[in-house]
């Protein structure tokens, strides 16, 4: 079945009464039908009707065994994390969110998870942070806010090579564009806040793993640490999903746009865009996904200009997050990487400089005439 038809499918079909709006389960808990029987909804924090909606469709349109619904990106990827043990090992996208940089350097290190972070769109860099204690490679790509591209395919064989769990941040491109686990990944996670979500109006994390035994495993681990999504919040979710191929469209048509203009202004030193065909991943993005997402980031001269430009924007929200409908700039340098060391972002190129920025669905020109206006 085509994609466009499975988003706006979700939920369709399954209520018994024949809503075509699946509805929204706000009940705690679930009676038995008898004495040691059950409906298949004991509690929620186990299970919910409106919340496996939810999972089964990211189940199906990451491809995966099974798919799990978070309170937060963060609570999916504290659950990931919670499958190793003291003295293990894994390996790190260096440029990632900052988000989950601060939770690997300031919680999981404490409880003897040891990281290396390596520039995971280059193999050889990967393969040489693998010790024996390693248990998993986990990439973003593309990568945040450099837009730098691992090769799934490449990692997936290094990750069958040496016994390594392969994890995949799918959040910038969402299954309509790119999908990881058919090229070889296990986990794939998403902050659903951003595309999946798609209106900057809810906080929830989607995880989908691939094979029943880790689908078990780690269905223990979600119900066992409790950052389930809620109903009414799974509900918002269903309702954002059945758009994002539309919005997905939309917003990258404009970005390609948007960074095709920057690339000649006088004031930008560089675009970092996977949809130009100056990118040194191109090709490899053109291999392993469908488009190249709505995210840029970009370069001015001068870090004076920043204040300026952030003040001067009309349209533009200078805000955190991303993925909304409505285009968003951020400051990386004190926003969503702050918590990276200076000197790291220093040797990543997250400086005083450069700004990221979330491609919405406004006309493509009334973006490029307000980011002119405010780089005047």
């Amino acid at each position: 079945m085509n994609i466009l038809t499975e988003l706006a499918q979700i939920g369709n079909r399954l209520d018994p009464k024949g809503a075509i709006s699946f509805p929204i389960y706000h009940s705690s808990t679930f009676a038995h039908p008898g004495f040691g029987e059950s409906t298949g909804f004991d509690y929620s924090r186990t299970n919910n009707p409106t919340r496996q909606v939810l999972e089964d469709a990211i189940a199906r349109l990451e491809e995966g065994t099974k798919g799990f619904a978070f309170s937060s990106g963060m609570g999916a990827i504290t659950t990931i994390l919670t499958l190793f043990s003291h003295g293990d090992h894994i390996i790190v996208t260096e440029d990632l969110y900052g988000g989950t940089y601060r939770i690997l350097e300031e919680v999981f290190n404490r409880f003897g998870l040891q990281v290396s972070f390596a520039d995971t769109s280059n193999l050889e860099a990967i393969e040489k942070e693998i010790l024996p204690h390693t248990k998993a490679i986990f990439t973003e790509t593309p990568t945040n806010p450099m837009m730098k591209i691992a090769d799934l395919h490449g990692i997936a064989r290094l990750c069958q090579k040496h016994g390594l769990l392969d994890i995949v941040d799918n959040t910038f491109l969402t299954p309509y564009l790119q999908k990881p686990l058919l090229c070889g990944a296990d986990i794939v996670v998403h902050s659903g806040t951003k595309y999946l979500g798609g209106h900057n109006d809810i906080i929830s994390g989607l995880v989908v793993v691939k094979g029943e035994k880790l689908a078990t495993r780690f269905g223990r681990l979600q119900n066992s640490l409790g950052a389930t999504l809620g109903p009414q919040d799974s509900w918002l979710m269903i309702r954002g999903l059945k758009t994002l191929a539309l919005r997905m469209k939309a917003q990258e048509e404009n970005a390609l746009q948007i960074a095709q203009w920057l690339l000649n202004h006088p004031k930008v030193t560089e675009v970092y865009y996977p949809g130009l065909k100056n990118h040194p991943s191109h090709a490899t993005q053109l291999n392993q996904a469908k488009g190249f997402g709505a995210m840029l980031s970009f370069r001015v001269k001068d870090s004076s200009l920043i204040p300026r430009i952030l003040k001067s924007l009309e349209i533009i929200s200078y805000a955190e997050s991303l993925g909304g409908v409505e285009s968003l700039i951020t400051y990386p340098a004190t926003q969503t990487h702050a918590d990276i060391p200076l000197e790291v972002r220093a040797r990543l190129g997250i400086d005083d400089c450069l700004l990221r920025l979330s491609v919405g669905i406004e006309a493509a020109e009334d973006l490029i005439r307000d980011l002119e206006s405010a780089l005047r």
